[in-house]
C-alpha cells in the first residue's frame, strides 16, 4: 500500500515538473487564469455595468475613464468584455462538461457491452458526424430558439462524439484485463465495474479532450452570436459584442469595437489550447 502511494506521489511530481517545463502550457495557464479571474471578479476591475448606456460618451476611443473606449450607446467596452466573458466562458465550460459526460456514459456502455449495443451507439455517432457540426447547431438553434440554455443543450448533444470514441476504445482495450475479470468473478455489478474500476483509468484523455472542447465551444458561441443565431443580443457575450460591431461604419471608424473583443477571444482560445496541449503531454500515456 505504501509502495503504491509512493509510486503515485513520484508520478505526480514527475508530471508536475514536466508541465512546468512546458513554457507554452505555463503561459497558456497563466493567461487563461488572468482572464478568467478578471471576468469572475469584474466589479473589482471596473465600476461600469455592461448594460449601462451613457449617451454623452458615445463611440469614444480608448481614454482614461474608458480604457477600451465606448460603443454607440456609450457603454464601456472594457466592462462589456469582462461581463461578456462570464457568459462565453460559462457556455464553453458547461457545454464541454455535459458533452464529455454524455460521451463518457455512451462510450463506457458501448465499449463494455459491445455487440449490438456497441453497433447501435456507433451508428448514432456516425449519424451526428455526417452533418457538419456548425450546420447541425444552426438547425437545432432554429428549432429550439435563442437562449443560453438552448445553446448549452445544443453544444452538449453535438459535442460528445470525440469523448465517446476515446472512452469506447479504452474500454474495449481494458475490459479484458485481469482486474476486470476478477471483479466479474466476484459478482461485482456491471455498473460498478464500468464506472468504479475501468473509468478511472480512462479519465486522463477525457480531461484533455474536455479542455480542447472548451476552446471549441467558445469559438462556436462567438461565431453563432456573430451571425445572429446564438445567444440573444441583449446578453453581452463576446460573440454578441462582435455582432454589434460588424457594420462597415464601425469597421472603418471605430476599430476598438471589433479589434479588442477579437483579440481577447483569440488570446483566450489560444491560451486554453496551449494549456490543453500541456495536459495532453503530461496525462496521455501515448505521449510519455
Amino acid at each position: 500500500m505504501e509502495l503504491n502511494k509512493s509510486h503515485a506521489s513520484n508520478m505526480f511530481q514527475k508530471n508536475v515538473r514536466k508541465f512546468l517545463r512546458n513554457k507554452l502550457a505555463m503561459i497558456g495557464m497563466v493567461v487563461m487564469l488572468i482572464i478568467l479571474l478578471m471576468c469572475v471578479f469584474a466589479p473589482v476591475f471596473t465600476s461600469y455595468r455592461a448594460d449601462q448606456p451613457d449617451f454623452s460618451a458615445r463611440t469614444q476611443p480608448p481614454n482614461l475613464p474608458h480604457i477600451l473606449g465606448t460603443d454607440k450607446l456609450g457603454r464601456d467596452v472594457f466592462s462589456r468584455i469582462l461581463y461578456g466573458g462570464r457568459y462565453s466562458i460559462l457556455i464553453g465550460v458547461t457545454g464541454a462538461f455535459f458533452g464529455s459526460l454524455i460521451g463518457v456514459i455512451l462510450g463506457a456502455i458501448a465499449g463494455y457491452f459491445g455487440k449490438l449495443i456497441d453497433s447501435a451507439i456507433v451508428r448514432l455517432s456516425e449519424i451526428f458526424q455526417t452533418v457538419p457540426n456548425m450546420i447541425l447547431i444552426l438547425i437545432l438553434g432554429a428549432v429550439f430558439g435563442r437562449s443560453i440554455g438552448n445553446l448549452l443543450f445544443i453544444f452538449a448533444i453535438t459535442g460528445w462524439m470525440t469523448t465517446f470514441r476515446i472512452v469506447r476504445n479504452e474500454f474495449i482495450a481494458l475490459k479484458g484485463e485481469t482486474y476486470v475479470q476478477v471483479c466479474e468473478a466476484f459478482g461485482m455489478s456491471k455498473i460498478d465495474i464500468m464506472f468504479k474500476q475501468i473509468l478511472p483509468n480512462v479519465m486522463s484523455p477525457v480531461i484533455v479532450a474536455t479542455t480542447v472542447n472548451v476552446a471549441h465551444f467558445i469559438l462556436s458561441e462567438a461565431g453563432l452570436s456573430f451571425i445572429g443565431v446564438g445567444v440573444p443580443s441583449a446578453t453581452p457575450t463576446w460573440g454578441n459584442i462582435l455582432n454589434a460591431a460588424k457594420s462597415l461604419d464601425v469597421i472603418s471608424n471605430y476599430w476598438w469595437l471589433w479589434v479588442v473583443p477579437g483579440v481577447v477571444i483569440t488570446v483566450f482560445v489560444l491560451a486554453v489550447n496551449f494549456f490543453g496541449d500541456g495536459l495532453r503531454d503530461v496525462l496521455d500515456p501515448k505521449q510519455q
